[in-house]
This record gives C-alpha cells, sequence and structure tokens, in this order.
C-alpha cells in the first residue's frame, strides 16, 4: 500500500494507543503505547525518533516504530514496531525501520541500535534483519504479554565500530560457545580469548548467613538516591534504564539499584553501591526478593572483561543467552558485554519461531542452560 511517513506529534496520541491495542491488545507493558504522557515526552526529546506511517487514501494511522536515545549516550532502542493487522505484508514495518535507522544510525548519530524482537512468529526477525540488524542471542521468559515470551537481541553497528572493539584475554569456559556463535553471526572474531580454567565461583556471604533483603519501591526517591551515590556514568552503564527499585540488607553496607517492570514481569539488575562486587555474594537472596515482587525474569549487563563478575553470576544460576561486542564506547575504542538472565518460571521453546540466523543462539543457550541446571553425569547417584 502506498503510506506517507512523518514523525509522530500529540496528535496522532490517540490513534497510536488505538493502534497498539489492536496490535498487542491490553496486556502490552511498555509506555511508549499506553501512556499519553510519556508518548509526548518522546516525541519531543531530540535524542529519539518517532515515525508513523498513514493510507494516502484514507489517512488513517496504519503503523509506528520509533528510535529511542538518551542523552550522552550514542546507543539507542529500536521499539514500538506496530502494524495494523489490516495492512500487514505490505512492507510498512521495513519502511519504518529504514527510514529510522537512515535518520539516526547512517548520519553517525549513534554508534548502534538494539531492538528486542518478539518469537511468536518469525516475522518481526525478518523485519529487522532485512534493516540490517544481525542477532546477538535469545532472552528466555522475558516479557509477560498474554503469556511467558522470549526475545530475541539484534543490533545494527555504524561502519567501523565493531572493528574498534577493545581485545578481551579470558573468559569463563562457559562463554566460549556464545563467543563463537556471535562471532559467526557477526564475521568478527575472538582470537586472543582463551577460557579461563578456574572453576566457575561465587563469594560467599559474610559468616554464611543468607540474609533478609528490604525491597524499596519508590521511584522518585530510588531516582534521588542513585544520583546521588553515582553522579558520573563510571559506576554503572545499563542504556534507557532509570532504577525504579533498591535492595539493601537491614545494616545498608550495600544497595542494589533495579528496573523493575510489573507489567512485563521482568526486572533489570543495573547496578549496586558501593560498588557490584558489594552484592555479588548475595545474587541468590536479590534475585528471590525480585521474583517475590513479579519479576518472573531477571538480567543483568556484564562487561566481557569483567571475569569475576562474569563468574559470580553463573555461579549462581545465571545464563549468558546474548553477546553485545561493542555496546560501550570508552575512548577510542568499544567494550563487548555479555547479557545474563534468570527465570524462576518454566521455560518452553516449543512455541518459539526462530529464523536460520538465530538458531545457533537458541541451541547454545539450551546447552548453557543444561550445563548450569542439570546434574553432570558424576553428580548421579548409582
Amino acid at each position: 500500500m502506498n503510506a506517507v511517513i512523518t514523525p509522530a506529534t500529540a496528535a496522532d496520541i490517540a490513534e497510536l494507543r488505538q493502534l497498539y491495542y489492536a496490535v498487542y491488545g491490553p496486556h502490552y507493558p511498555v509506555a511508549l503505547g499506553t501512556d499519553p504522557a510519556e508518548m509526548a515526552r518522546l516525541m519531543a526529546d531530540p535524542h529519539s525518533l518517532w515515525l508513523v506511517a498513514r493510507c494516502t487514501a484514507t489517512g488513517a494511522l496504519t503503523a509506528s516504530a520509533a528510535i529511542h536515545g538518551e542523552a550522552g549516550s550514542r546507543i539507542a532502542r529500536l521499539e514500538g514496531i506496530a502494524v495494523h493487522p489490516e495492512h500487514r505484508s505490505a512492507g510498512l514495518a521495513a519502511t519504518l525501520t529504514g527510514a529510522l535507522c537512515s535518520e539516526m544510525l547512517d548520519t553517525g548519530r549513534l554508534d548502534s541500535v538494539y531492538a528486542t524482537v518478539r518469537t511468536v512468529g518469525s516475522g518481526p526477525q525478518r523485519v529487522v534483519a532485512r534493516s540490517g540488524f544481525r542477532p546477538l542471542g535469545i532472552l528466555p521468559n522475558a516479557v509477560d504479554l498474554r503469556s511467558r515470551e522470549s526475545l530475541a537481541l539484534y543490533a545494527r553497528h555504524s561502519p567501523g565500530v565493531l572493528e574498534r572493539r577493545v581485545p578481551v584475554t579470558e573468559v569463563p569456559a562457559v562463554l566460549m560457545p556464545l563467543l563463537r556463535t556471535a562471532g559467526q553471526a557477526l564475521g568478527i572474531d575472538y582470537p586472543q580469548v582463551r577460557a579461563a580454567a578456574d572453576p566457575l565461583t561465587a563469594p560467599a556471604p559474610p559468616g554464611g548467613a543468607v540474609e533478609p533483603l528490604e525491597l524499596i519501591e519508590a521511584p522518585a526517591f530510588v531516582r534521588r538516591r542513585f544520583r546521588e551515590r553515582f553522579p558520573g556514568a563510571e559506576g554503572w552503564f545499563y542504556p534507557l534504564h532509570t532504577p525504579n527499585v533498591l535492595l539493601t540488607p537491614e545494616d545498608g553496607r550495600f544497595e542494589v539499584y533495579a528496573y523493575l517492570n510489573r507489567a512485563g514481569g521482568y526486572c533489570s539488575l543495573l547496578t549496586a553501591h558501593p560498588d557490584p562486587a558489594a552484592a555479588a555474594a548475595h545474587l541468590e537472596p536479590v534475585t528471590r526478593a525480585l521474583a517475590r515482587a513479579g519479576a518472573g525474569y531477571v538480567e543483568a549487563l556484564v562487561p566481557l572483561a569483567h571475569r569475576e563478575a562474569l563468574s559470580a553470576f553463573l555461579a549462581q544460576g545465571f545464563v549468558a543467552g546474548a553477546l553485545y561486542p561493542a555496546m560501550r564506547a570508552d575512548g577510542d575504542g568499544f567494550h563487548d558485554y555479555a547479557v545474563l538472565s534468570r527465570s524462576g518460571e518454566r521455560i518452553d521453546f516449543r512455541g518459539v519461531a526462530v529464523e536460520p540466523p538465530l538458531q545457533p543462539y537458541l541451541d547454545c543457550y539450551a546447552s548453557a542452560w543444561a550445563s548450569a541446571h542439570l546434574p553432570t553425569p558424576s553428580e548421579v547417584a548409582p
């Protein structure tokens, strides 16, 4: 169909909410399609771009997509791709995605754009792949829409960015298959990386006791305290996520900051004060507290160069499902990050639609999960 592509404006908000309801039903957990105030803010944000498509014949709003950025960052997220059910198979999603990337990525404004893509069908994967996005991994049980859904992580980099990655020399052995998978998918390699010989270890809590944690869910207070603790970006990095919950023991000797999305049933661990290592011995109670608060999926971004932090997460049941090369700029180079997650609900891939480029990541995750959660032959009683 013929369509006119224009930036979204406040006058479109009512129609946009109807569009997202028609596509996702009443369970869409993203403010972009449900909260008028947040929608207006994104439209006015100079670091973001939201485009809509209208039918030239009727003027009806038929499709929507946005690239959401933030001040001080050169990474952004492609989100909110929606095409009205009556106008699918017309290439509108690809047209909008291409227009967004041409404006935000091809002009050099950003180093990379990522997308978390639904896997209930293969269409979304094909849309982003046609626009130059390549798979980075799988996020099992990542969001609760009508039911628990797994998402695929895709990204597109500006030219030359992947070639400026900061080398990593050693990673936990269980991550080596993921590195090989990502290398083949992206046409990069890790020739200098060796597998760590020492076993995965997690720091033990002082005295061996597991302390109860308080979960403080007061978004404005948490944001203020977070800014006090981290006035710069040196101690944390989690693009497009602002903490809204705080977990701390009774004596307050450490604080864990997280973003909890109750509607979607997921949580992102952002950082800890005085440093992430302070909470490394408490990942189990942290994860359990978040699960009680409604997070069936807990995720963390860990620099690939931080072997001790990776080891701590992996030793406590987290599994690496994705690798984001050249995610964070640092001087003239870029750092790679691993995406680790843990789900308190049963993971079931039987209903997942996987395009061929994504299949190796699914196989890699299944093997890593089995290694982390199933007993080895030596552990099985005779």
